[in-house]
């Protein structure tokens, strides 16, 4: 089982623990009392979706041989207008970049990480569309 433990710094500020030992900093916008110290809750699940299927693709891509030298992960997600604001749909945007990299085992990778591997998705995808897309940069 994972755990984690998240305690109070004062204002809107608390810090969040994980069970192996790492922590991080959540803080609210001004605009709502906070101190902007930190990452927002919600910014730290695109963060957590972003992370989850990035290591998957970097694994399967390991193991398919192939030259990486990059990945870059973009996601953004739109949110509910009404509380509790909950995201409606989530947009990631894998990039990756390398040498003489298979198209073919780029969408296998990222297909296998969406479909299957990464349990942030498999958790978010019940309460949001979530649109996968992929671009391959060649470099040097």
């Amino acid at each position: 089982m994972l755990k984690a433990k998240v305690k109070w710094a004062g204002g809107l500020q608390f810090i969040g623990q994980s069970g192996t030992g790492h922590a991080i900093v959540m803080d609210g916008s001004p605009d709502y009392g906070g101190d902007n110290t930190g990452m927002r809750p919600m910014e730290l699940l695109l963060v957590g979706l972003g992370g989850c299927s990035g290591m998957d693709i970097a694994s399967i891509l390991a193991k398919k041989k192939q030259d990486v030298r990059g990945i870059e992960i973009n996601v953004q997600g739109k949110q509910a207008e009404e509380y509790p604001k909950r995201f409606t749909e989530i947009e990631i945007e894998f990039i990756v970049k390398g040498k003489n990299l298979s198209e073919e085992a780029v969408k296998r990778a990222v297909e296998l990480s969406m479909e299957k591997y990464c349990s942030v998705k498999a958790t978010l995808e019940h309460s949001a569309k979530i649109i996968h897309s992929y671009k391959i940069v060649e470099v040097d």
